[in-house]
């Protein structure tokens, strides 16, 4: 299944398609684009054709063989990222709470195929770090359905700890994108990048092995955890073109792909257990019988 001349399906992902569950009204013209034009300025008929869309993804996925559907979140929060003016007491309760609300259907849809949600931490998403992601989960009851699609480029241009994450959420890890990035010191711009294009912001997406991201510690750790799912290359980069970004991204993620080991290094010095010379070691004496 999924598997064509050597060419093999890894997922389908959704990602536009998740991003329309959730929509602020700030944001409809600007994401009206990711719809059909007959569902343009009619965001409740864009949401219900975005979840009938996901339920076939997800239908689809499970035909082809597959477990992990990557996806956004959607945001009803997002413009209140920033505390100022500061938000009302219970609203981000209040939005996880109604987010997880517009999910419910999927996740059981998800749940009933046997498929994963891989939810892209992401800016623009209201799971964008791992403290929204772990509200998002409660507010799902747990539903273990919701899981994350690792890409550490978001990590580097927020200032997160890309590895230690490999570890914090290690059981919820089940896609994976291969995108670097770099973050260069400005004392013009910052984080938020100042409207400008990619090319001129401190952070920005590079071409894979052109930016800042320790990709050797990312592949050690994944692999370190037991993950088993595909290494994809996401390709974008303001400088570098495309083709090229492509040839060499896939020779790199070869470069980086980790073979587990059969038996540990240093199994010779384990041998056969041997309880008697164990008690010597620790200096036990042997066992008398009375």
């Amino acid at each position: 299944k999924g598997r064509c001349n050597g060419l093999v399906i890894t997922e389908l992902a959704a990602h536009l398609l998740g991003q329309l569950v959730a929509v602020h009204p700030a944001y409809d013209v600007m994401f009206d684009v990711f719809a059909p034009e007959s569902l343009h300025n009619n965001p409740k008929a864009r949401t219900e054709w975005a979840r009938g869309e996901i339920v076939k993804v997800i239908q689809a996925s499970r035909n082809l063989g597959l477990s992990v559907v990557p996806i956004f979140s959607g945001a009803l929060l997002w413009h209140t990222m920033y505390p100022w003016p500061q938000r009302p007491r219970g609203l981000v309760e209040m939005g996880f709470k109604e987010l997880a609300q517009l999910w419910q259907p999927l996740l059981h849809s998800a749940e009933d195929y046997g498929i994963d949600f891989a939810y892209e931490i992401h800016p623009g998403e209201d799971l964008h770090d791992g403290v929204t992601f772990e509200r998002f989960l409660a507010a799902t009851g747990n539903n273990s359905s919701v899981n994350l699609l690792y890409d550490p480029s978001h990590f580097v241009l927020q200032h997160l700890d890309y590895v230690g994450y490999l570890d914090c959420y290690k059981d919820y890890i089940k896609a994976f994108h291969v995108k670097d990035a770099e973050y260069n010191l400005s004392a013009r711009s910052g984080v938020y990048g100042g409207y400008q294009d990619w090319k001129d912001r401190p952070g920005r997406f590079r071409s894979v092995g052109d930016g800042q991201i320790d990709f050797k510690k990312v592949f050690s750790k994944l692999t370190q955890n037991g993950f088993s799912g595909w290494a994809v290359l996401e390709w974008e980069c303001c400088i570098k073109d495309s083709l090229q970004g492509a040839r060499e991204g896939a020779a790199f993620i070869k470069s980086m792909l980790i073979d587990t080991p059969s038996r540990a290094f240093d199994d010779f010095a384990g041998g056969i257990q041997n309880h008697e010379i164990n008690r010597r070691i620790l200096g036990i004496a042997k066992e008398e019988k009375l």
